[in-house]
This record gives C-alpha cells, sequence and structure tokens, in this order.
C-alpha cells in the first residue's frame, strides 16, 4: 500500500478487528473515517455468486459519472478481468483483505493508475459476508473531476495477510534498510500455501488429490 487512503482504512480496519479475522459490521463507524468517506464503497453478496456495491462514496461515483448502488462490482472491469468478483467473494470466505492495483481508463483515452483495497466485515453469526473498501487515484488527474472512467485494468492484485499483525507506514523499507520485495500476487499466494499443506501431509503418507 502506497496510498494515505488505502492506509488508513486498513489500519483502521485493522485495530477494529482486534483478535478477530475481522471486525463486525456494526462497528465500524463512518464518523471516524470522514476524512476518506467519500472514497469508501461497501460490497455484499447477492444471489449466491454476484458481489454488489451496497454503498458507493461520492467521490467513486463521479469517476464513474453514475450511482453505483446495486451495481455488480464486475461491471467496472474491462472485459477478461470478470474474475474480480470471484476475487473480493474469496475476500468474504477466507477473510483474507486483498489489495488490488488498476488502471481506469476514459472514453477519450485518458488513463490514471488506483489502488483498492478489499477488507472483509462479519456479521452477527460471525460469518464475513460484506466488504469494506476504498478506491483512490494514485496521482492527482484533473480530468478525472469530468471526464468518467469507462473501465478498469487489473494490473496486480495481491493479499494482505502479512501486514494484519502490524500497522502500514507509506513508503517502509525492510528492517536492514534495504527495499522490499515484491510482494506476492494472490495466486501465488495460494500455489504456496497449497505447496505447505502437501509438504505437510507427506508426512503422514498421505496423496493430495487435485481437483
Amino acid at each position: 500500500m502506497r496510498l494515505k487512503t488505502t492506509i488508513e482504512l486498513f489500519d483502521y480496519w485493522n485495530r477494529l478487528r482486534g483478535a478477530e479475522i475481522a471486525p463486525l459490521r456494526n462497528e465500524v463507524e463512518p464518523t471516524q473515517l470522514r476524512n476518506i468517506l467519500s472514497s469508501l464503497f461497501m460490497l455484499e453478496m447477492v444471489d449466491s455468486d454476484r458481489v454488489v456495491f451496497r454503498l458507493a462514496g461520492t467521490r467513486i461515483c463521479d469517476f464513474f459519472g453514475r450511482d453505483l448502488g446495486g451495481a455488480a462490482i464486475d461491471s467496472l472491469w474491462a472485459h477478461g478481468c470478470d474474475d474480480i468478483g470471484k476475487t473480493a467473494a474469496g475476500v468474504m470466505t477466507h477473510a483474507l483483505p486483498a489489495l488490488l492495483n488498476a488502471t481506469g481508463y476514459s472514453a477519450a483515452g485518458h488513463r490514471a493508475a488506483f489502488e483498492i483495497i478489499l477488507l472483509p466485515l462479519r456479521n452477527a453469526e460471525g460469518k464475513c459476508d460484506k466488504l469494506l473498501g476504498a478506491i483512490a487515484p494514485a496521482t492527482a488527474a484533473s480530468w478525472l473531476e469530468v471526464v468518467p472512467l469507462e473501465f478498469l485494468v487489473l494490473d496486480r492484485s495481491r493479499l494482505l495477510h502479512e501486514e494484519l499483525g502490524k500497522s502500514s507506514v507509506a513508503g517502509e523499507e525492510t528492517v536492514n534498510g534495504s527495499a522490499p520485495t515484491r510482494p506476492l500476487t494472490i495466486a501465488e499466494t495460494v500455489r504456496q500455501m497449497m505447496s505447505h499443506l502437501f509438504d505437510a501431509n507427506s508426512d503422514v503418507s498421505v496423496t493430495p488429490r487435485h481437483n
């Protein structure tokens, strides 16, 4: 995370959850996020397979030139990015926050880089069924105020499991002062987790199954 909006939201979410996998939906206080409220959104699952906007801040709606309430998250992305909804659903299912880096394009050919963060929220029964998130442009672009985005294209995605035990700081370096290594993408993380699982299973002579 490099942007103030996504860092502030992640740190708030991380403090709020405490020792839990995610905070409760009713624990989120919009007044404590007033400085970034217009850049926030909430997603929910409907019809068992669609992830839609329950709420979207005014700045986000202005980016796309329309009210996003009830719109599917997939509808903001270019053809070929249809798995964004599945990524959001996976964040809910596994209660692991994720960060997306994307480029937004206008019909006039403008483009801008964005950070998008997805953070799970629990209901009263303890199930993560909603996401709190933010969309923030990487740099100020005057055209974003007047020309709506046509679509987003995914550049990179990664899980934020390594950040769960610490607060995030923009421009943070590693302990030895060297530049941080490239973070794992979601696909790489899943492969790594499966590799560890297979190694553990091999110790007890269990043959892993491939779906």
